[in-house]
């Protein structure tokens, strides 16, 4: 979510130049979202509430019962505060690859403790997704590097 929002909430301050690519894949983060979402709910949507306690689930139980909530893997609430932005394009594109890059490790972190294999699959296709942004966000700022660079006529 907070790829997502960052990238769409960018895109209003970058050159047109590179707009589209900051829309295309804030998009493709709300699918990303919804992917993961999904598997969650299929995971514990027929989990007791001992078995949400066992998993270390029982806080999220308490507070939430079956229903999703987004927090990180050490329970803390998503906020705003996730969504980076400067305003600078060169800045915000650098965050964005590094965005990129915690998310392609995170993905292979959860590929490694899980043995679910359609869960590993499901993951690996996130994972590879992330390293194609990141490649498209370093293409980006080479554009505007160049665009920067260029001697402008008015």
């Amino acid at each position: 979510m907070s790829a997502a929002l960052r990238y769409l909430n960018q895109r209003y301050t970058i050159p047109d130049k590179v707009v589209g690519l900051l829309n295309d894949i804030g998009t493709e983060e709300f699918a990303h979202l919804e992917m993961i979402a999904t598997m969650i709910y299929k995971l514990t949507k027929d989990a007791t509430p001992e078995q949400m306690r066992e998993a270390g689930l029982g806080d999220h139980f308490v507070d939430h019962g079956p229903s999703l909530f987004y927090h990180n893997a050490a329970g803390v609430p998503w906020t705003a505060a996730y969504i980076q932005s400067k305003g600078d394009p060169i800045a915000d594109l650098y965050e964005d690859i590094a965005a990129e890059e915690k998310a392609r490790a995170t993905y292979q972190w959860l590929i490694e403790i899980t043995d679910d294999v359609d869960i590993q699959d499901s993951l690996k296709f996130l994972r590879e997704r992330e390293v194609v942004h990141s490649i498209r966000f370093r293409e980006a700022v080479e554009i505007l590097k160049e665009y920067n660079d260029s001697k402008k006529f008015y």
